[in-house]
Formats: structure tokens, C-alpha cells, sequence
């Protein structure tokens, strides 16, 4: 497999290059992904069609994840970081200035977690999601999901302890979404 692979390599990259619209870096990321696929099982040749031609079709079906993972992704920071807190009864000027603090030092928290567990969080905490519904978002399976759900929230915890923040202790982290 790994020569027929080898074999292809050229001609693999030039159709990840026009399937990632000519990045050069996404398109080693595709063709990466795409030989583990094949490599690891995952992808199976089945003789059906040419070896090349089965090749392209696991190339552009990995392309096309990538390009909905990073759409997904690009559209929940977006929210997340234009997301506007609702309205309460005429809050103070303090609480307000107290709450917009809060909410930008976990952003910054948030930053040092992994990304997956980052979105993971991201889609529960602030789209409303259950772990269920981003497992589906994140394609992964939802034991994974569960995982990166509890070591995300763990290791957030640490972190705002590490600060010296007490300001999040008014603010609940548990959840039993």
C-alpha cells in the first residue's frame, strides 16, 4: 500500500492543492490525514476502481472535513467572541465593567486549553449545546467528547485557581449537560 502511496504522491498533492484552494499548508494536512486514513484502515481499497482514482475520492472527502471543521470553528469563536451577554434591570456601570473582566479573563483561560477541548467547552458553555449535540458538531464520538469535556473544565478550573482569580467562584462550572 505504502508504494502504490508512493507511487501517487505527485498527482495526490497537486488534487489536495486544488481541493484546499491552493494552501499549501492545508493541502500537506489533507494529503497527511488522507495517507493515515488509508494507512490505519480507515480508508479501505476495495478494487472497485483505480487505485488513483479511489485515492482522489479519499482526498477530496478529507478535504471537504476539514473545510466544514474549520467553517464550524471559524463561525463558533466568531459568536463567541461578538457573543453580547443578555440584558438584565438596569445593571450598574460597576457590574457591568465587572462581568465584561470576567468574561474576557476566561476567554483568555479558555486560549490555553487544547482546541479540541477548547471548542468542546466553547459549544456547550456558550452556544447551548449538550456534550451530545458538540460531539456531533466536533465529529468525534461522544465518550471522546465526554473525556475532553471533563479534563476541559478541569484543567479551566486549575488554571483560574492559578490566577489568583476569585472573581469565577460566583460563577457556576458545573453543568449537567
Amino acid at each position: 500500500m505504502r508504494a502504490k502511496l508512493e507511487q501517487q504522491h505527485e498527482a495526490g498533492f497537486g488534487w489536495a492543492m486544488a481541493c484546499c484552494r491552493w494552501d499549501r499548508d492545508e493541502a500537506m494536512e489533507v494529503l497527511q490525514a488522507s495517507y493515515l486514513k488509508v494507512l490505519d484502515g480507515k480508508a479501505r481499497f476495495d478494487g472497485r476502481s483505480e487505485f488513483r482514482t479511489w485515492l482522489f475520492g479519499v482526498i477530496r472527502r478529507t478535504a471537504m472535513e476539514f473545510r466544514r471543521r474549520r467553517t464550524v470553528r471559524e463561525i463558533a469563536l466568531k459568536n463567541w467572541f461578538t457573543r453580547t451577554p443578555a440584558p438584565t434591570a438596569n445593571p450598574s456601570p460597576e457590574t457591568v465593567h465587572e462581568k465584561a473582566e470576567v468574561h474576557q479573563r476566561l476567554r483568555n483561560l479558555l486560549q490555553q486549553l487544547s482546541e479540541r477541548q477548547r471548542d468542546l467547552l466553547h459549544l456547550v458553555f456558550y452556544q447551548d449545546m449538550t456534550i451530545e449535540q458538540a460531539a456531533g458538531v466536533l465529529d468525534i464520538n461522544l465518550g471522546t467528547a465526554r473525556t475532553h469535556y471533563k479534563r476541559g473544565k478541569a484543567q479551566l478550573k486549575k488554571l483560574l485557581m492559578e490566577s489568583g482569580d476569585t472573581s469565577w467562584e460566583r460563577m457556576t462550572m458545573t453543568t449537567s449537560k
